[in-house]
């Protein structure tokens, strides 16, 4: 074993490397297997993607970062899929209209499909037959690529469930069996002393460069909830006026529920009386004792005022992780859809089920640094006029989570798996 080996950590081998890649890009396609031709191309919202496009979008990301790059006699399948599928790179080229992704019904489904099949014989040739100098360039970029891969995994989950549920039929994605549950048990609170803590990630595994650097910083005393609220309560906001009374919410909170009309949670809806709700698996009744979910910045903001509590801030739901294991419903379980807290004692539910809130803006960590180059655009442009949602959910594979990851999304976004747990 050489030098240049011997400073490669094993989760940059190319044996790891090319396992993850290969996991990574057939667990797409399981994710699309139930899909008809027609699910893969209506876009329904601005915000949410065509199937079509994140599968294309993917690959696009191996050819442009790696293929393009790294190898000279590279030819793209197609010059014009760079602009097609290029989401907001802009240093890379100019890249097509996110609000018109759904017009282009050419390249065909089967196209895409084929574009997968060109880009991943071209990467694992590559990753066969890279030396070490270019390998140990290339396999931080490819490992940002499968785990890119796996955002788009749970985009194409969230937005299909979007998609589906404008349909009246109500379509089902896929088959699975309700996980039974019994109701709550009355919320536990978890203490935290105020100092000095440390938070963001020391760089030991794969991290996007919004996690770090790490550092202290000072946290109050604080309490924090040994689970997430569940449907059974989000009921009593909603059936003591929650949605009427101006006084729990923000003020573009209050605007956005009388602007969109919202009553609930999104996917929920009354059939003779009873609350139901549009789960990827069909309707269900709303279960009391599932995580609510499918909730707004300001929906668990003012949930949290109308309790006397708040939501956490992204430091304290670091820091009470502590040296959790990273368990939960993922996907990987195949629910599609958050499941009732388990009688264990402790913080339960800190991953996976729901993408929880916090009260803090997504913003840099002090002396932040974003990547070189194009994929500097990856996280730090965006750090704006958004919050930060910790732990993962229900459509989260549990390979790309931990207790540093920074997902981020607008105040009024209700289509993710985002739910609340409360702080005081």
């Amino acid at each position: 074993m050489n030098i240049a080996e011997k400073i490669i950590p094993e989760r940059l081998s190319k044996k790891t490397i090319l396992t993850q890649f290969k996991k990574v890009r057939d667990f797409t396609h399981y994710l699309v297997e139930p899909l008809e031709t027609e699910d893969f191309v209506i876009q329904p919202m601005e915000s949410a993607s065509p199937a079509k496009w994140h599968l294309a979008h993917t690959s696009w990301f191996f050819e442009t970062f790696v293929l393009g790059k790294f190898q000279p006699d590279f030819e793209s399948l197609h010059p014009q899929y760079a602009y097609f599928f290029n989401s907001y790179y802009l240093q890379t080229g100019v890249p097509f209209t996110r609000a018109k992704r759904g017009l282009l019904s050419r390249p065909t489904v089967k196209e895409v499909f084929e574009y997968r099949a060109y880009v991943n014989e071209q990467m694992e040739s590559f990753i066969n037959n890279s030396n070490e100098g270019i390998w140990s360039e290339v396999a931080s970029v490819i490992e940002i690529g499968n785990h890119h891969e796996q955002q788009h995994q749970e985009l194409i989950l969230t937005d299909l469930k979007f998609l589906l549920a404008q349909n009246p039929l109500l379509p089902v994605y896929r088959e699975a069996e309700p996980v039974k549950s019994k109701p709550a048990n009355p919320i536990n609170w978890i203490s935290f002393e105020e100092g000095l803590i440390e938070v963001g990630n020391k760089g030991n595994e794969f991290t996007y460069d919004n996690e770090h650097p790490h550092h202290r910083t000072f946290v109050q005393d604080f309490e924090l909830a040994d689970r997430l609220v569940t449907n059974d309560e989000y009921l009593e906001f909603m059936n003591s006026g929650g949605y009427e009374e101006s006084r729990y919410w923000l003020d573009e909170g209050w605007s956005a529920v009388q602007r969109e009309g919202w009553k609930a949670p999104l996917y929920w809806f009354k059939r003779e009386g009873k609350w139901m709700q549009f789960t990827l698996s069909g309707v269900r009744p709303v279960d009391s004792g599932e995580p609510v979910t499918h909730i707004s910045y300001y929906e668990a903001d003012a949930y949290a005022r109308w309790k006397g509590c708040r939501l956490p801030t992204e430091q304290e739901w670091e820091h009470a992780c502590g040296n959790l294991e990273i368990e939960g419903n993922f996907v990987d379980e195949d629910h599609f859809h958050p499941v009732a807290v388990s009688s264990k004692k402790g913080l339960k539910q800190m991953f996976g089920d729901t993408w929880e809130w916090t009260m803090s803006s997504y913003s840099p960590y002090p002396n932040y640094k974003p990547l070189p180059g194009a994929l500097g655009e990856y996280n730090g442009k965006f750090m704006a006029n958004q919050y930060v949602l910790r732990g993962g959910s229900c459509a989260t594979s549990q390979s790309h989570i931990r207790k540093t990851y920074r997902n981020f999304f607008h105040a009024d976004a209700r289509w993710q798996f985002s739910g609340i747990r409360l702080a005081r």
